[in-house]
């Protein structure tokens, strides 16, 4: 449990200075004054003045904000440097440069992962890869390396054959044979149902055939493979709004249970999941819902073309209703961890 909210906390607490370093730099660059800069909520830990400004850290590692002087048109009192009296498009970019460098963000941890470990291509050998922590497989002994000779006296030759059989097997005890440092051994398990895939696992992944790429191909490797996730992500969303595939969506709990158990994996594992949760986490923060900075630029776009802010009122009631929606949604999320994490079985 500690070890889950370390990681969490350092996955968090990671993403969240590039977000805010975003809003941060832009609003800087655009002239606007920037009174705070904070990661974390709640009391001070730390504080620091450089400048106009208050660099802090704050007890609760779940966020994070830049205090920008004017965001209320009637507290400004830094005249024409505050955000209220800079034109569109210059709240508009100090806006969009959050999520901006949460989409960014990845492509520099996918370059680094490629140039310094290499790409990994799933191989078709039978041999293990990473185990999950907690999964059959861990539970029985199996490590990574070891190669798998049969599956309930089934011959395996390559990869497909042991999902093949994992999968045919259903949640029936299942014998393992299996070579280590040239040694055979035998052993037995029992796969685990995951309904989120609605199908039998083990906790294994296959090995990987490893390339070292040069610096210009793991950077446009990296760029590719972050364009590819976007896609997939925007595509996701599109089929829950259509009503073709269930949201199934992991709250706080979820998020950070996940992270624990990649974090026991390794720390290549856990910087790749921290940039696809940077990724998921710019594009929901660029859905137009009020109270999330995609809703904050729809309202400027209304202010560009009617030439004039929203009134105070229909502002307010705006992000009321976006605050209730993701609380709503938060408490939905968060009733899905529960149950997933304590009561199923």
């Amino acid at each position: 449990m500690v070890y889950t909210i370390a990681a969490s906390i350092l996955v968090f607490g990671f993403l969240v200075l590039f977000h805010e370093l975003g809003h941060f730099a832009l609003a800087k660059w655009t002239g606007m004054r920037v009174d705070e800069f904070a990661i974390g909520f709640g009391p001070r830990i730390w504080s620091k003045k450089y400048g106009e400004t208050e660099y802090s850290i704050r007890c609760i590692p779940l966020g994070g904000f830049n205090d920008i002087a004017g965001m209320n048109p009637a507290d400004n009192d830094a005249g024409d440097r505050g955000y209220c009296a800079k034109p569109v498009w210059k709240r508009m970019l100090t806006i969009l440069a959050g999520p901006g460098m949460n989409l960014i963000l990845p492509i520099f941890i996918f370059a680094v992962i490629f140039f310094s470990v290499g790409v990994s291509t799933p191989s078709t050998r039978p041999e293990l890869g990473d185990i999950l922590p907690d999964k059959p497989a861990a539970m029985s002994g199996l490590k990574k390396g070891d190669t798998i000779r049969r599956i309930n006296d089934v011959e395996i030759h390559e990869w497909s054959d042991i999902v093949r059989e994992i999968l045919a097997n259903g949640q029936k005890s299942m014998t393992v044979d299996y070579v280590r440092d040239g040694k055979e051994y035998q052993t037995t398990m029992v796969p685990e149902y995951d309904k989120q895939n609605n199908r039998p696992v083990v906790g294994i992944m296959s090995s990987s055939d490893i390339r070292q790429p040069g610096l210009f191909e793991a950077v446009y490797l990296a760029v590719y493979k972050n364009g590819v996730i976007i896609y997939e992500m925007l595509n996701g969303l599109v089929k829950i709004f259509s009503g073709s595939a269930a949201a199934e969506l992991a709250g706080p709990i979820g998020v950070m249970q996940m992270t624990g158990e990649v974090a026991q994996i390794g720390f290549v594992p856990l910087l790749h999941f921290a940039a696809v949760l940077s990724l998921n986490l710019g594009i929901i923060n660029l859905l137009p819902v009020p109270a999330l900075d995609g809703g904050h630029f729809v309202t400027l776009i209304i202010e560009a073309l009617r030439g004039k802010p929203l009134g105070d009122k229909a502002l307010h009631y705006t992000q009321m209703v976006g605050i209730t929606l993701l609380i709503a949604l938060m408490l939905f999320a968060t009733k899905n961890d529960i149950v997933r994490i304590f009561f199923a079985g």
